[in-house]
């Protein structure tokens, strides 16, 4: 049966990902030398790798033999837990089971000495759902949780939790992924599933992800459907993006304020199923590429730089957040 790439190859060591150096070091080094924590807290947008290292440390503390703070992937119980067997491993959604009663059940279970690891681990996923009620009822477990317990907290949105949760938890902040690492791991992906990607087209798959890996991989599964051999004109027709030569021309009419020409161009994007939200992106990151003039393939260097002479002072500052009547200044302001 077929599998989704970013479930097909998800890491199963912390060698693997990406990204996220300070925050794998510490946790292999915590695993090692057997100094782990009872709770933790992983932060972070989305796709950056908090469940993917929450379920890697659960394998690691209950391997029965790590190698230097890795699973091995080889005994029993790390197989056990791959497959689902070993129900020492509790994963929940705090977005369905969000109420009290959910976490008095977690607070009963907590009590039972694990069946086939060292530990029960609980990773409790989007736990900024969970309702005053329930965050209160997991206040004292997670403050003095039996010996065999552990705790892994993850969530997108840590400004929703309560003061007395974080005080309790080990915090480590997931970073976006840079893009450079991105289009690497789509590019090392690409070749073990015997694809044709282009450079090109990788690092705008990664810019597309926004800091995202599984993004970026749930991107290129969707294009293999449209060809195993990935340019950057497959990339553009499967996301719905308008390709640099509309950029360029819908740029140019902004330039020289001919709004009837940029309407009709945005109109013909627009039942052409071009992705208006997107469209809007990718103006945004071609702007610092044409103010720059130094971004982007060779063959396009004449035309940005030809475009960046054209733009004055006043709306490059006012675009950047630095002209008084910018927007993004005066919203700065305004907080």
């Amino acid at each position: 049966m077929y599998q989704a790439l970013y479930r097909k190859w998800r890491p199963q060591v912390f060698a693997d990902v990406v990204g996220q150096d300070h925050i794998t070091t510490t946790l292999m080094n915590e695993i090692e030398t057997g100094r782990h924590s009872h709770a933790y807290l992983f932060t972070g947008s989305r796709g950056t790798g908090k469940t993917t290292c929450a379920k890697i440390f659960a394998k690691a503390v209950n391997c029965e033999h790590p190698i230097n703070g890795d699973p091995c992937n080889e005994c029993e119980t790390c197989k056990g837990i791959d497959s689902g067997a070993i129900m020492d491993v509790i994963e929940i959604d705090a977005a369905s089971n969000n109420g009290v009663d959910n976490i008095r059940d977690i607070r009963d279970e907590a009590n039972f000495t694990p069946v086939n690891g060292k530990y029960r681990v609980y990773i409790i996923d989007e736990v900024h759902m969970l309702s005053t009620g329930a965050f209160n009822a997991l206040l004292k477990t997670l403050e003095e949780p039996p010996a065999h317990v552990k705790f892994i907290l993850a969530t997108t949105e840590v400004h929703k939790l309560p003061a007395t949760i974080l005080s309790r938890c080990q915090r480590f902040d997931f970073k976006r992924i840079t893009p450079e690492d991105i289009a690497k791991r789509l590019a090392y992906v690409a070749g073990e599933e015997g694809l044709e990607l282009e450079a090109d087209a990788a690092m705008l798959i990664a810019r597309l992800a926004d800091g995202a890996l599984r993004d970026a991989l749930s991107i290129l599964d969707q294009c293999i459907g449209h060809s195993r051999h990935i340019t950057l004109d497959v990339v553009n027709a499967t996301v719905g993006l308008a390709g640099k030569e509309y950029l360029f021309a819908l740029s140019a009419s902004i330039l020289n304020k001919d709004s009837a020409s940029a309407l009709a161009q945005i109109n013909t994007l627009h039942n052409n199923s071009c992705d208006m939200e997107r469209l809007c992106n990718e103006l945004t990151l071609q702007k610092p590429d044409g103010l720059q003039g130094r971004q982007g393939p060779r063959r396009n260097h004449r035309r940005i730089q030809g475009g960046a002479r054209r733009v004055p002072v006043d709306r490059c500052r006012l675009h950047y957040g630095l002209h008084p009547r910018s927007p993004q200044r005066s919203r700065r302001h305004a907080h």
